[in-house]
C-alpha cells in the first residue's frame, strides 16, 4: 500500500511538472506574438552608449535603399583598437534595428594577402580613397618591437557613391586611450555625417569674401575643396553692390529680400572695408545669414622678420563691437607652441634649418565640452589675438569661448616689435601668468543692425534698399586669427597644390585647424540638431596599468584555475546531496 501510495504521488508530481511547464511555454509564446506588435528597447547604460540619436534613428528609418559599410579595422588588434572595432560593430548593430536590411555590413583584413606587393597595393588603394593609415609599434616583454599598419576607418557606399570614414581621432595632448576613447564617442556622428554626405542633405551656399585683400584661392583651396562635398561654394566681391548678397523681388505688393547665400566667411581681409560693404553684411546678418570672421588685427607676417608690428585698420572694430565681440591689437604668446625653422648656420655658411618653439604660433585648445571643439586636435595659430566679449545684449545674444590659449601665456600689444631674440631666450613659466586668453568666440541669437537710426544716404536712396533693424535667430563666429583657415601652398613651376589645412610641413604633424573649421561651419549651418551628436559622452574607465604588470600572474591563475575549483566544489556538493537524498528514499 506504501508503495502504490509513492508511486501516485510520483504520477501527480510529474502530472504537475508537466502542467506548469506546457503553461510557462504557453505564456512565453503568447508574450512573444503580443510584442511582435509593439517595439520597446531598454538602455541600461549610464551614458546611454546604446541610445541611438532621433535624428538618427529619423534617418535609418527613412533609408530607401542599401547602405554598405566595410570595416578595415580587423586583424590581430590590440585591446585600444579591439574595442574601438566592437563599438563599430555594436553601432551598426543598433543601426540595422531601425534600418533593417538596409545597413549592411562586412569587416575585411587589409593585411591578410601575405604577397607583400598585393597588400601594399591595397594599402594604398585605401589610402587613396580617403583613409588614413597609422603604423603602430608594439614592444613586447622581451623588449622587441614590431610594427603593423592598420586602418581604423570604413568605406561607405550608396547608390554607387562612396565615402570615407575615419574612426580614429589623434589629438597630440592626449593618450591614446583617450583618443581611441573619444573616438568610440563619435561613432555615431562619424557613420551619420558620410550618410549624410551619401544622400546630399546638405546643399546650403557658402561665399568667401573678397576685395579686401581677403585670402587668395589656393591660400584656402584645401577647406574650400572639403566644404565642396557637402556645400555649394563660391567667391563673391560685394564692392557696394546692394544685391552681392541677397536677392531683391519687387512687384505690386513692393520689394522683397531673401538672402542667396547661407553663410560668408571673411578670411584674413588687409584693406579697410567701405561703409557700403559693411551695410550689405550687416542686412546679411539681419535676414539671419551666418558669418566667420577671421580678423587680424595687427600686421605681422613670418616672412618679413624681424618686423615692427603695427595694428592694423580694417573699419571693422564698432561693427563687430556693435554685435558683441571685440579683436584686440595685441598678439598671444604662448608656451604651448608651434615650432618654426630657425636658420642656426654661421654666417657665410650653407644654412640649416632647426625647427624651434615659437611663443607666436600658439597650439589654440578647442573648447572640449562644445560640440565644436570635442575630441579635436589642438589648432596652430599665427600671431594670434586675443578676442572678448563686450556689451550687455546677454539676453539676446549667447556666446561661448570655442578656442583659448594654454595656462602659460601673455600678450604684448601692438605696435611691438618682433624678432628672432625670443627663439633662444630660456622661457620661464612664471613670465607667462596669463591663462586661457579666448581667441575665437561664437555669437547666438538676435542681433540689431549697426546701421539703425544711421543709415549711409547713398544706400538709402536706393530703390532696391529694404532696411531691416534687428535680425532673426543666427550665428556668428569671431576669431582673432585670419590664418587658422589658410593652408601652406606648395610651388611645383607654374601650378601650385594645397597642403592639407593643419598640415605642418616642418615637422609632418597635422594639427586640428581642418576639423575646427568644418566643426565651426557645421554647426552654423546645421538645423536638424545633428551635431549634437557630437556631445556623447562614454566614461573612460582604463584599469591600472602598474598593477596589471605587477599582478599579472597572480590573475591568470585565479581566471585559470578558479573556476576549474568552482566547478569541481559545485559538482561535489551537488553530488553529496542528490546522494543523502535518494539515501534516504530509499530507506
Amino acid at each position: 500500500m506504501e508503495i502504490a501510495g509513492k508511486n501516485k504521488n510520483r504520477k501527480s508530481f510529474k502530472r504537475r511538472t508537466f502542467i506548469d511547464l506546457a503553461m510557462i511555454v504557453a505564456i512565453i509564446i503568447f508574450v512573444n506574438y503580443i510584442s511582435s506588435f509593439f517595439f520597446a528597447r531598454l538602455d541600461l547604460t549610464t551614458e546611454k552608449r546604446y541610445t541611438l540619436a532621433p535624428s538618427t534613428v529619423k534617418m535609418l528609418e527613412e533609408l530607401e535603399d542599401v547602405i554598405y559599410v566595410k570595416i578595415y579595422l580587423t586583424g590581430d588588434l590590440p585591446v585600444g583598437y579591439k574595442r574601438l572595432q566592437n563599438s563599430v560593430k555594436e553601432m551598426l548593430d543598433e543601426f540595422r534595428v531601425y534600418a533593417g536590411d538596409n545597413v549592411q555590413y562586412e569587416f575585411i583584413n587589409p593585411s591578410e594577402n601575405t604577397d607583400l606587393k598585393d597588400r601594399n597595393d591595397v594599402y594604398k588603394e585605401l589610402f587613396n580613397k580617403g583613409l588614413s593609415p597609422i603604423n603602430l609599434q608594439e614592444k613586447d616583454k622581451e623588449g622587441a618591437e614590431s610594427q603593423k599598419i592598420i586602418f581604423p576607418g570604413a568605406l561607405i557606399s550608396y547608390r554607387n557613391v562612396e565615402a570615407p570614414v575615419n574612426f580614429l581621432n589623434g589629438s597630440i595632448n592626449q593618450t591614446e586611450e583617450q583618443n581611441i576613447n573619444g573616438s568610440i564617442e563619435e561613432i555615431e556622428f562619424s557613420l551619420m555625417s558620410a550618410i549624410r554626405k551619401l544622400k546630399n542633405e546638405f546643399g546650403q551656399n557658402i561665399a568667401f569674401i573678397y576685395g579686401h585683400s581677403e585670402l587668395e584661392s589656393p591660400e584656402v583651396e584645401d577647406i574650400s575643396n572639403s566644404l565642396s562635398e557637402y556645400y555649394n561654394v563660391e567667391r563673391v566681391k560685394i564692392d557696394g553692390k546692394v544685391n552681392a548678397l541677397s536677392e531683391r523681388i519687387e512687384d505690386s505688393s513692393g520689394v522683397r529680400v531673401h538672402n542667396k547665400y547661407d553663410m560668408i566667411i571673411i578670411a584674413k581681409p588687409d584693406s579697410a572695408f567701405k561703409e557700403q560693404d559693411k551695410f550689405i553684411i550687416d542686412q546679411f546678418i539681419m535676414l539671419g545669414g551666418k558669418v566667420i570672421w577671421l580678423i587680424d588685427q595687427v600686421n605681422a607676417e613670418v616672412d618679413s622678420l624681424p618686423y615692427l608690428a603695427t595694428i592694423r585698420e580694417l573699419n571693422l572694430n564698432d561693427q563687430l563691437f556693435h554685435y558683441g565681440a571685440r579683436v584686440n591689437p595685441n598678439m598671444v604668446q604662448d608656451i604651448q607652441s608651434a615650432v618654426i625653422p630657425l636658420n642656426t648656420a654661421i654666417a657665410g655658411a650653407k644654412p640649416r634649418f632647426e625647427p624651434k618653439p615659437w611663443i607666436y604660433f600658439p597650439l589654440l585648445q578647442p573648447q572640449s565640452a562644445h560640440p565644436i571643439g570635442r575630441n579635436i586636435n589642438l589648432v596652430k595659430g599665427l600671431f594670434v589675438n586675443t578676442v572678448d566679449f563686450v556689451g550687455e545684449d546677454e539676453a539676446t545674444v549667447k556666446k561661448t569661448v570655442l578656442l583659448s590659449s594654454s595656462q602659460y601665456s601673455r600678450i604684448v600689444n601692438a605696435p611691438v616689435r618682433i624678432g628672432w631674440e625670443l627663439v633662444r631666450v630660456k622661457l620661464d613659466q612664471a613670465d607667462f601668468g596669463k591663462q586661457f586668453l579666448p581667441v575665437a568666440v561664437l555669437l547666438e541669437g538676435t542681433f540689431t543692425s549697426v546701421f539703425k537710426n544711421r543709415v549711409p544716404p547713398e544706400i538709402i536712396e536706393s530703390r532696391e534698399m529694404v532696411f531691416k533693424d534687428n535680425s532673426i535667430p543666427t550665428k556668428m563666429v569671431v576669431i582673432g586669427d585670419g590664418d587658422i583657415i589658410r593652408n601652406q601652398v606648395k610651388k611645383i613651376g607654374f601650378t601650385s597644390k594645397p597642403y592639407p589645412l593643419g598640415f605642418d610641413r616642418y615637422t609632418g604633424d597635422t594639427f586640428g585647424n581642418k576639423e575646427f573649421m568644418l566643426n565651426v561651419i557645421n554647426y552654423m549651418l546645421d538645423e536638424s540638431g545633428f551635431m549634437n551628436l557630437r556631445t556623447r559622452e562614454i566614461k573612460l574607465r582604463l584599469l591600472d596599468k602598474t598593477k596589471i604588470d605587477d599582478d599579472r600572474t597572480f590573475w591568470q591563475v585565479v581566471n585559470t584555475i578558479f573556476p576549474i575549483v568552482l566547478i569541481v566544489i559545485l559538482g561535489t556538493v551537488i553530488t553529496i546531496l542528490r546522494k543523502r537524498k535518494y539515501t534516504k528514499t530509499a530507506a
